[in-house]
């Protein structure tokens, strides 16, 4: 099959799988801001990242082996689903000793209550991602993507139970998310007859040593892009000042205003697990670095416009996604989106940029860049909360991403050497940060500039767009 026909037809898939259930986890961002006060929301937060930060650290990372080994033709998938089960189980065991102590550190004593939950949550999680990734190594892709709707199905019905009819704040979110895991697991072990495919006796510790030294470069990688994207909220809840408004409260209020940016990372995150499938198999091909450089352009345009469009709309977007009429505190959340939602563009095109360091098995460039980034973004937010607040960590968080795209986009391309426009990312760049200002200041007839920048944005974008669009036709 052709391969943009592929990565076209999975990406249909993806979207019509995940698309309903990407907008139902957005709009239960409604249900917790009615239910939940922005003290709360920022522990709920915290959990949350808590969570994304040490499951690579117990599981060895061990997922991302499983899509990558499991579509390599050269390894039996019953090994390397066996394999990876036995590790990740193992890695789970050192968490019983050391979560129960994370309440010990500074920043951490607000969510000592949760730690047995917390544990349980980590293992639903990494188990459920075992599951789903094998699923979609077996090319499985109208299941996984079932999988998507179902489990969020359940994550609404358990969240309307524990937290809309039992009032349980952050405890019922976490038994919500454990709930909706665990049937997710047991889903797919059943409707892929898992079962079958997996065997201690198909135990390899070759391929247990391939494997951890292709996933455990990663795992400092992903722990510093988890910090990276949630030491704002960190910083801005644990410092103190009399000049602007930081503490539990702001940040709470800033994660809520940071679930407005999803939008664009939902589309992306659509995409890319098609792409990773598509850049696996095609990492061999003699046409590989045209294919790249057809679809990174139709890709960034894409994102760029998305941009524009959720900027000029932000303020009822935000009213769709955030609840105002419990804690009134909410209703400024809008001010701090836009510029996350340019820091969200370029998160997502530096994880198109990591998805060639997977193909290519180079992990280790992407630890070095996001290790650049994490220290930035750091010495940013101490610098910057400070003096303009919840500003100053929008403003460190787009510049810490924008200097792991830089990074990447120089470094990537000398393993996948595609063409890419410079200018016009740059002109790209400096016409969203334009729309940020007008939205954070807001002149008169600030929406009039702001609808004439995003027609320029559509216009600067749209031969890439149409493009692929004719090759996918045609």
């Amino acid at each position: 099959m052709n391969k943009y026909r592929l990565l076209a037809i999975n990406t249909v898939v993806f979207t019509l799988g995940s698309f309903g259930s990407k907008i139902i986890s957005l709009l239960l961002n409604n249900l917790y801001t009615r239910h939940i006060s922005p003290n709360d929301m920022f522990k709920k937060s915290m959990l949350e990242t808590l969570a994304l930060f040490l499951i690579p650290v117990f599981t060895f990372a061990i997922t991302e082996s499983v899509i990558r080994f499991g579509l390599d033709k050269h390894y039996k998938k019953k090994d390397v689903f066996s394999t990876a089960a036995i590790l990740n189980f193992v890695g789970l065991l050192p968490m019983l000793l050391i979560v129960p102590f994370i309440p010990m550190l500074p920043f951490f004593k607000s969510v000592s209550g949760y730690m047995m939950l917390l544990m349980i949550y980590i293992s639903a999680s990494s188990i459920r991602a075992l599951c789903s990734q094998f699923v979609r190594a077996k090319k499985m892709v109208k299941l996984f993507a079932f999988d998507g709707i179902y489990t969020t199905l359940m994550l609404l019905i358990f969240n309307l139970l524990f937290i809309s009819y039992c009032d349980m704040g952050v405890t019922g979110f976490m038994l919500s998310t454990i709930l909706s895991d665990l049937c997710s697991s047991l889903f797919l072990f059943i409707a892929a007859n898992l079962k079958r495919y997996f065997s201690v006796k198909a135990w390899s510790r070759k391929l247990a040593y391939s494997m951890l030294k292709f996933s455990i470069p990663m795992v400092p990688t992903i722990v510093m892009w988890t910090f990276t994207g949630f030491s704002d909220q960190i910083f801005i809840g644990n410092m103190k000042s009399d000049s602007v408004f930081i503490g539990e409260d702001a940040a709470g209020i800033y994660a809520a205003a940071s679930k407005v940016p999803s939008l664009i990372s939902m589309l992306s995150t659509i995409f890319m697990k098609a792409w990773n499938m598509s850049a696996i198999s095609e990492n061999e091909a003699n046409d590989r670095n045209i294919f790249y450089e057809k679809v990174y352009s139709a890709y960034e345009s894409f994102l760029f416009i998305g941009a524009a469009g959720l900027i000029l709309m932000i303020k009822p977007v935000t009213s769709l996604l955030i609840d105002y009429s419990v804690y009134p505190e909410y209703s400024q959340a809008f001010i701090y989106s836009p510029l996350l939602i340019a820091a969200s563009v370029y998160v997502c095109l530096d994880l198109f940029l990591a998805s060639i360091y997977t193909a290519t098995k180079h992990t280790k460039n992407a630890f070095l860049t996001i290790a650049f980034v994490s220290v930035s973004n750091i010495i940013l937010n101490l610098l910057l909360i400070p003096i303009i607040g919840m500003h100053g960590a929008a403003v460190a968080t787009f510049i810490s991403y924008l200097l792991c795209f830089w990074a990447r986009i120089i470094d990537a391309r000398r393993f996948v050497p595609f063409r890419f426009h410079a200018s016009k990312n740059i002109t790209n760049t400096l016409l969203i940060l334009c729309m940020c200002a007008l939205t954070i200041y807001h002149p008169r007839y600030y929406i009039v500039s702001q609808l004439l920048i995003t027609v320029i944005v559509a216009a600067l974008n749209f031969k890439p767009l149409k493009q692929m669009m004719k090759r996918l036709l045609r």
